[in-house]
């Protein structure tokens, strides 16, 4: 029973530590690994009711979450060198305060991502997924990959 407490005590900490630290941005991690861990608990169960589940895929599985958490590293710091050439460079100025804007929309993009990939596993858990659910879930990731594409390019939205 102790080894349940400090585990309460050390997720407690960590995410006061997150969201103290970083705020709004600290909220996004948690949820992000949230449903990053009941994406794979979900992909895990729908695999063992169909009786396809295999160490194999469950490692593929993980090397894919490994492979988010180096994508949003990736984001962080490209956030932190944007912040520092417009702090560094009055020539780069921009008309807003730039505290961080890519790696939120890249953790927006993935939880969007996750979400959906948790309905696909519920459906093959047998649990009944409203189709608007899905197409909201689908359209949403549509749109901040448009907004992405959008920023990137310089076009005006439309």
């Amino acid at each position: 029973m102790e080894t349940i407490e400090t585990w309460k005590a050390v997720f407690a900490a960590v995410v006061g530590l997150l969201t103290g630290l970083w705020g709004w941005m600290g909220w996004l991690v948690v949820g992000w690994v949230a449903v990053m861990l009941l994406d794979y608990a979900t992909g895990s169960a729908a695999a063992a009711k169909k009786g396809d589940w295999s160490s194999a895929r469950a490692r593929e599985g993980i090397w894919h979450k490994a492979g988010m958490i180096v994508v949003v590293l990736v984001a962080a710091g490209a956030d932190i060198l944007v912040a520092l050439l417009l702090e560094r460079l009055p020539a780069a100025a921009l008309p807003f305060d730039y505290p961080c804007l890519i790696c939120p929309v890249v953790l927006v993009w993935y939880v969007v991502s996750e979400l959906g990939s948790i309905t696909e596993n519920a459906v093959d858990m047998g649990a009944p997924v409203p189709g608007w659910l899905t197409k909201l879930l689908l359209v949403s990731k549509q749109a901040i990959d448009r907004a992405g594409e959008q920023w990137v390019d310089g076009e005006e939205n439309e």
